[in-house]
This record gives C-alpha cells, sequence and structure tokens, in this order.
C-alpha cells in the first residue's frame, strides 16, 4: 500500500493581510497530480485543515472541491484527523456524507477509541480481509485537547497536570493500538499499522514566525514518541510546519506545511511524504512541493534594501517581500520611501519593520509593526514588562495565561 502523508495546510491563512487562495488552489491541484503520478492507495492529513476553527467559505470550497476531485482519482481512501486550529464538530458535519466518498474524518476522538482504528484496502467488502499486501490498519488519532484524555483534580501541581496528561496521550495510544493488534489476530494477516498525531514531540524543530501553538501549556507536555507503541509501522504527525522526523527514527515524520506560515519558513523546502508499505516494510521517500508563491526579506540600511529590491525587481518574478530596516539612522518615512522604491513593480511589500526603534518600551510602536507580528504570549509578556509586575512572579502569571489561552483555543463554538 502506498501512502501519502501531508498536514498543516492552513486554509484561509493570510500573510500580514493578504489572502492566499490562489496558492492553496495551486497546492491542491499540484497533490491532485502528485497522487494520481505516484499511485497512492491512501492519502492522510494530519491536522490543521484549516487555519481557523470558523475557515470562510472560500476555504470550504476548496477542501470539499479537492475531497471530490480525490475521489474520482486513484486514491482509493482518504483520512482526515482535525489539529488544534480546527474546530471538530465542523470536520465531523459531514462524516456520514464524506463516508460514500471512502473519506474517514476524526474531528475529535470518539468516545469509544477503537472506532478510530480502520482497516483499509484494496478489495474490501463485506466480511472479506483485502490481501496481506492490499490493506493497511490506520489509527486515525486527532489532536488530543485536555478533556479527552484527563479530568482536573483539585489543588494538582501544573508539574502533575503535564504527568498527567501526558501519560493519558501514552495511554490512548496502547488503546487503539490494541485495537489495531486485535484486527490482525482476526484476519490472521499481518497488515501494517499506521498511526496519526497532531502534538509536539520532543525535540521537534520550529522556526520563529511559524504561527505554531503551544498546544498545552510549558514544554513539559512535550511527547516522547519512543513511548509509542512498537507496532506502529509509520507515525504520520502534524502541528509542526518543518518537515522532519522525530528521534531520527525514519518512520515516525512530519511532514511540516506545504505553504511557509510566515516569512521565516520561506527557505525551507516544503515536502510531503510517500510511505510504501508492506508486512514489516516501511519505506520513505520525500516529494518536494514547488514554490508557489516567492516570498523575501530584505534587511539593512537604506542602500542595502535599495539594492536587494532593485535585485528582486530585475527578476521580473512576483515576490511578496519584507523589509527590516537595520540601519543606524533615523529614517522618518520609511514606508514611503520602500513603496516608491517598489511603485508598478512585480514586488509587493506585505511587511515594514524599523529595528531603529527597538529600545522602546511596547515594540508595538515601532514603524509598521501590527499584531500580526506578536503571539498572544507576546503582548502579555510586554504588559508584565510595561506594568513593571515583579520578575519572580512572571513565571505563575505566564502559566496561568497560557491555561486560559489553551482552554479558549480549545473550546468549539461551532458545537451547537
Amino acid at each position: 500500500m502506498r501512502i501519502l502523508h501531508t498536514s498543516d495546510w492552513h486554509l484561509g491563512n493570510s500573510l500580514y493581510g493578504r489572502r492566499r487562495y490562489e496558492e492553496f488552489e495551486r497546492f491542491l491541484e499540484w497533490l491532485l497530480d502528485t497522487i494520481k503520478k505516484e499511485e497512492i492507495d491512501v492519502l492522510l492529513i494530519s491536522g490543521d485543515v484549516f487555519d481557523s476553527p470558523v475557515p470562510g467559505n472560500r476555504a470550504l470550497e476548496l477542501y470539499y472541491g479537492f475531497l471530490c476531485s480525490v475521489a474520482r482519482s486513484v486514491c482509493r481512501h482518504v483520512v482526515v484527523t482535525g489539529g488544534n486550529h480546527d474546530s471538530p464538530s465542523l470536520l465531523n458535519a459531514p462524516k456520514e456524507l464524506l463516508g460514500f466518498l471512502d473519506v474517514h474524518v476524526f474531528g475529535s476522538l470518539p468516545e469509544n477509541p477503537d472506532e478510530c482504528v480502520i482497516l483499509l484496502g484494496k478489495d474490501e467488502g463485506d466480511g472479506v480481509y483485502p490481501p496481506e499486501d492490499q490493506g493497511v490498519i490506520v489509527c486515525a488519532v486527532p489532536y488530543l485537547r485536555d478533556r479527552d484524555i484527563r479530568r482536573a483534580e483539585a489543588n494538582e501541581s501544573m508539574e502533575d497536570k503535564n504527568r498527567r496528561f501526558s501519560e493519558g496521550i501514552y495511554q490512548k495510544y496502547d488503546l487503539v493500538c490494541k485495537r489495531a493488534l486485535e484486527i490482525r489476530e482476526k484476519s490472521g494477516i499481518n497488515y501494517p499499522v499506521i498511526a496519526t498525531g497532531h502534538l509536539f514531540a520532543t525535540g521537534g524543530k520550529t522556526t520563529e514566525g511559524d504561527g505554531v501553538r503551544e498546544l498545552y501549556v510549558g514544554t513539559l507536555c512535550r511527547v516522547d514518541a519512543s513511548h509509542f507503541p512498537e507496532c506502529i509501522d509509520y507515525l504520520a504527525l502534524g502541528h509542526l510546519h518543518i518537515p522532519q522526523t522525530v528521534g531520527g527514527n525514519e518512520k515516525h515524520r512530519y511532514s511540516g506545511s506545504p505553504l511557509p506560515m510566515g516569512f521565516g519558513e520561506a527557505k525551507q523546502q516544503k515536502k510531503v511524504i510517500v510511505a510504501e508499505l508492506s508486512p514489516g516494510v516501511c519505506d520513505t521517500w520525500d516529494i518536494s512541493v514547488p514554490v508557489l508563491q516567492r516570498l523575501e526579506t530584505v534587511r539593512g540600511d537604506l542602500d542595502d534594501i535599495s539594492g536587494r529590491i532593485n535585485g528582486i525587481i530585475k527578476s521580473e518574478t512576483p515576490v511578496w517581500a519584507e523589509v527590516i530596516y537595520e540601519g543606524q539612522d533615523i529614517v522618518t518615512d520609511l514606508s514611503g520611501i520602500v513603496e516608491g522604491l517598489v511603485k508598478n513593480s512585480c514586488v509587493e511589500i506585505l511587511r515594514i519593520k524599523n529595528n531603529r526603534f527597538a529600545d522602546s518600551v511596547l515594540r508595538g510602536m515601532e514603524e509598521g509593526e501590527t499584531l500580526d507580528d506578536l503571539s498572544e504570549m507576546d503582548v502579555f509578556r510586554r504588559c508584565l514588562s510595561y506594568n513593571q509586575v515583579p520578575s519572580n512572579q512572571h513565571e505563575s502569571l505566564i502559566a496561568t495565561y497560557s491555561e486560559v489561552l489553551n482552554s479558549l483555543f480549545e473550546e468549539d463554538t461551532l458545537a451547537e
């Protein structure tokens, strides 16, 4: 069985106010062509299908249109699992209907975790198991919310919460893998086992400004992938935007996001992962995603910025750019100067940052800086500093604020 693993599409994402629907549309067209070319049997989408729990109609149209196109292709099955950016109820709402297209959706963990363990095959039928080399068991685990795996207890410390949370994650994977082994035993066939996940594995790499949220309070709840059951032949992870293996294990992979979610990701080679599975064998390889919109960071003093922008213009390639002024001279009209440089050209400036004002008490006063440049935690830390809160109180206040943020992010406002 040939599997294609992708994640973190973030359909509906905008970059400093610039909508990206044309990029997403071109990516999905490329992905459909790749599925046909590589003769993919199963497509795995490991969370964060959408950028927001309430995606716009254009994002929904792209998603459903793509699923319909895949259903008419060589690909027999699609498995969609929810991420921390997704609304579980929105993903699950058309679940029964999409099932007729062999699209299996798990926006949240079912009350009975066994229900997210499915046997997929090329020639399945009622009571008939697919041949050994034409079947695979998928443990379709979505993003696990706090309420999915533990109950809050009075007076528990942050360390106790994190420990119990990590243990709860491992227990859920133990449960679904136990069910996968039961299917193997009942069928008498040694089907490969795939597990999905949307989590932050220990040692995972991120980049500044990529929009990856801390899933849980602090870093203690980062998951040690070495604790996952050994029966998993391939672990298809989402959440981190950099394509990477986990702990050097080629069978534990983050596919990464197909589009750069910020200028800090612009130089990364984006990828999807293909895994060829048969009993006892798992071969993996990468397929590079083409650059769908060129992003450039231009930094330096005015001469550096002018020279670099002129060089980009000469390439005659449409470019979205951010400009970071690092000169010593105070420039009172940086935005006007930069916009004049790119007037009537192929370069569109999305962001201008003036580091000359880096010593401001609130960096939100920097020229061109907006809330798009700051995370919720950045704003909170600046409030602590601005209000001169004693530093020995920062850690506990930040932990409490993180807990409040996570409870807000995990609330499914579309559930009713």
